[in-house]
């Protein structure tokens, strides 16, 4: 189980028409004069109607633009589709074969003219929210989702692709990741449900608006009832155990809200309070870590729980037996016996294969996951609650190692005063440069034509030989009013052929990098501190990293760009992140993470923030022996939030009985659930993103990346020569073919077999 909700990539609409050779390049190229010629017209009043550019206006985008702009959009792409329909199938009724180039470039110019303007919208309903924003999007998003059902599942365009794969010349004459790009056109356009007619074609589409439409619903629901939460506390130890940067976090918290003193009416204070506990992220492991009231640990785990369900809000009860009696109804259209086993289609495990690792996993964790617990018990002096186990074990933890994960404290060393976020992102690049043979600077967004969406939010140019070959946002602190929780990487736009601009070969690739560490803290004298990060949010960071890397560093020009509903299909293109099976797109990000505890990247990050000074040796020996703490209970953790029992029973999560809570949790955990534990009611990735009976994708991908970090290792972390030729093999294996092969061909190309799970296990102490 993740930390939070980190790796969340959403994809965008799936690039699958095609087109006759004489006029479809012709047709697609005329859909992007048209919108080019809005973009003279009207773009200046709504920024979504931009002609295609490197980088939206995200600073001028206003809710009452999104309609408009949309509806246009939506109108030019049906247009135009329909005449590609037609032309491509009467390119085929005179016998020929639609080349590659103009199937896959006219659809990828078709497909930028909603999902450019699309993509912008959705980022900012993740980062920027506001209750204008969703509106005006949910009144769009039905016709988004039908009209990329409509592309995804054209009969005529799906012809197209399979005359081409079935043409021995022309396909002899396509590129490795060309003809990948038309293998996953031909297999979504199957799991788009191009082979259904009349009533069940129909029915098919109605499926996919309504999960589309649920899948919003579900994510607002959870926004909503994180952000419902909020207890104010006054008496200092009602905040005794909290570290200085919690209390800090939660007095700016009270201070938002305009919450004084009641007495003096002064504004709030780290030292003085008030205070807000939230369901937030940072401020919720705080407490739970932390605060020594075992009450307000205990209201904040029960609210938290129970969110976005019947006990409060919006209750995501019904929205989640909704969704899977649709996916079985879906399955059903599509000939197959269940949800899993569309999923299981376009990954790269089997049913057997995924299943069978989680039992390894599970049946080699449990006994020792068990015996942590009695240690932690036995610490405790008294049986425990589930609340109060992330407590004593960061108290176990200090006495055992002196760490002190939070405060990042070891022994008379705050740890976290040496991760300031700054220099962090130094170590990060420095190790991004080290093995990738590319450099990272930070531009001005207005120097290069880009615009943020908020004042913290920063721009960085990756650069290849001194010129740009990519840019990444990084959005990093906390915003709880406006912000969904946890991290996650997504697109802005994808390295592409189609869309490179006059005199250059490609266009660029752009991404995001989305985190909510604790931001900057404005004391009440003025002074600021910076961002001091804990190591589970330094961890967090490299992994998102890794995600963008990826998008980033592709060698491959098959590219698109935007977001779609996630409860659709990912585009078929192959460029950096899209056409990587979604068990194995976790592989880079995880990978990243190992840097995070390497000597050379501790030791060049890890520096006061004041001072400068650097960490003493013995403390960075100190944090990596740490690195395994209970980690037999953090795998179980991992394999109770994949279990498939407990998804399949969810169907009850409105009322089940303890009975039931029991049975579902008793072979993954050592604690069972409260019987009002309504976890899957917020368990966004399953019923809100694109990970629906694949959970397991997290820890599948986990040994793609243990076992590839396990080459370094093998080769000497000390011996740089070694490691430069290692990670520049790296970079033009999983970084830079992306899903121009499948990932198992791609493993291998780097490691040189296929993968096993003897380095995760031995990573995790379980060997």
């Amino acid at each position: 189980m993740l930390r939070s909700v980190r790796g969340q990539i959403r994809f965008g609409l799936k690039s699958t028409a095609v087109g006759s050779p004489r006029s479809v390049l012709a047709l697609s190229t005329a859909a992007t004069a048209a919108a080019a010629s809005i973009a003279s017209s009207e773009a200046a009043e709504n920024p979504l109607l931009n002609a295609p550019a490197l980088f939206p206006r995200f600073a001028d985008i206003r809710p009452e633009h999104v309609q408009p702009a949309m509806k246009t959009r939506l109108a030019e792409a049906q247009t135009a589709l329909e005449n590609l329909e037609r032309d491509v199938e009467a390119t085929l009724a005179r016998g020929e074969t639609p080349p590659y180039a103009h199937l896959a470039d006219s659809v990828e110019r078709l497909g930028e003219l909603v999902s450019g303007p699309w993509g912008a919208v959705g980022h900012l309903k993740m980062v920027k929210d506001s209750a204008d924003l969703r509106s005006a999007a949910d009144a769009v998003e039905p016709d988004v989702v039908a009209f990329s059902s409509k592309l995804s599942g054209s009969a005529a365009l799906h012809k197209g692709w399979c005359a081409l794969r079935d043409d021995e010349a022309a396909w002899g004459a396509l590129s490795t990741a060309q003809r990948r790009v038309a293998e996953l056109e031909i297999l979504n356009g199957e799991l788009a449900g191009v082979g259904l007619l009349g009533a069940e074609k129909a029915r098919f589409e109605q499926i996919q608006t309504e999960l589309a439409a649920l899948s919003t619903a579900f994510s607002n629901a959870v926004l909503d009832g994180t952000k419902a939460f909020a207890k104010v506390l006054t008496a200092p130890e009602a905040v005794a155990g909290l570290p200085a940067s919690a209390r800090a976090m939660m007095a700016a918290s009270a201070r938002s809200r305009d919450i004084k003193h009641a007495s003096s009416g002064e504004e709030a204070s780290a030292e003085a309070g008030p205070w807000v506990a939230t369901l937030d992220g940072p401020c919720f492991l705080a407490v739970m870590t932390f605060a020594d009231d075992s009450g307000l640990r205990e209201a904040l785990y029960r609210a938290y729980v129970t969110r976005a369900s019947e006990f409060g809000g919006d209750d995501n009860g019904p929205r989640i037996r909704r969704i899977l009696q649709l996916r079985k109804e879906k399955a059903a259209l599509l000939g197959r016996s269940s949800h899993a086993e569309v999923s299981l289609a376009a990954k790269m495990a089997t049913l057997g294969e995924a299943n069978a690792l989680l039992e390894d996993l599970r049946a080699k964790s449990y006994a020792p996951a068990a015996k942590e617990h009695e240690q932690l018990e036995a610490f405790a002096g008294r049986r425990i609650a589930l609340w109060d186990v992330n407590y004593y074990a960061e108290k176990l933890k200090e006495q055992q190692f002196s760490y002190d994960e939070e405060a990042s404290r070891i022994e008379n060393i705050a740890l976290r005063q040496y991760l300031p976020l700054d220099r962090v992102l130094d170590g990060l690049f420095g190790v991004v440069s080290r093995l990738f043979g590319v450099t990272v600077v930070e531009r001005r967004p207005a120097d290069v034509g880009a615009q943020v969406w908020d004042e913290h939010v920063r721009l960085f140019e990756l650069q290849r030989d001194g010129a740009p070959a990519a840019y990444v946002f990084l959005d990093p602190f906390a915003r709880a009013a406006e912000k969904r929780g946890g991290a996650w990487m997504d697109e802005v736009c994808s390295r592409s052929r189609a869309f490179a601009s006059a005199g250059s070969a490609v266009r660029l690739p752009v991404a995001h990098m989305v985190c909510n560490q604790s931001p900057p803290v404005t004391e009440a004298d003025g002074s600021v501190t910076p961002s001091l990060m804990t190591f589970r949010e330094v961890e967090t960071l490299f992994h998102e990293c890794g995600h963008a890397l990826q998008h980033m560093l592709t060698k491959v020009d098959e590219g698109h760009r935007g977001t779609a509903p996630p409860t659709l299909l990912g585009a078929s293109v192959a460029a950096g992140i899209r056409g990587v099976e979604w068990d194995a797109v976790e592989q880079p990000s995880q990978f990243m993470e190992n840097w995070a505890y390497e000597l050379r990247t501790l030791r060049g990050m890890a520096k006061h923030w004041k001072s400068g000074e650097p960490i003493d040796e013995a403390t960075v020996h100190k944090l990596r022996s740490a690195k395994n703490y209970r980690a037999a209970s953090m795998m179980l953790r991992q394999l109770k939030a994949t279990s498939r029992a407990r998804a399949r029973a969810c169907v009850c999560v409105s009322r089940p009985s303890p009975e039931l809570a029991t049975r579902l949790t008793i072979r993954t955990s050592v604690l069972p659930s409260l019987p009002e534990d309504r976890f899957l009611c917020s368990f966004a990735h399953i019923f809100a993103g694109g990970y629906a009976a694949g959970y397991y994708s997290y820890k599948w991908a986990e040994v793609l990346s243990a076992d590839g970090f396990a080459a370094f290792e093998e080769a000497g972390l000390e011996d740089e020569s070694a490691i430069v030729a290692l990670g520049r093999r790296y970079a033009e294996t999983v970084m830079g073919l992306g899903g121009s092969l499948p990932a198992a061909a791609v493993f291998k190309l780097f490691r040189g077999r296929a993968p096993t799970a003897d380095a995760l296990l031995r990573h995790s102490d379980l060997a």
